[in-house]
């Protein structure tokens, strides 16, 4: 496993995981267990966490013109 410690924010204290390292654990739930994750604490993480701020009408027109430009 990998550590950025170049950026900022969360990639700082979540590891990089290669598909690979996580076949060689034998699977994303073998690999899960193996490292201490759980559904339960991702689901008490997420109920814990701050709620999502909704896009601004600049933001939503910036997006759309981004997907049509896209196609």
């Amino acid at each position: 496993m990998k550590t950025n410690l170049t950026g900022k924010g969360a990639s700082r204290i979540h590891k990089s995981v290669s598909p690979e390292e996580i076949i060689a654990a034998g699977g994303t739930t073998a690999f899960g267990i193996k490292t201490g994750k759980n559904n339960e604490e991702l689901k008490k993480a997420l109920k814990n966490s701050a709620e999502p701020e909704p896009f601004t009408e600049e933001e939503w027109e910036g997006l759309l013109k981004q997907i049509a430009n896209d196609k």
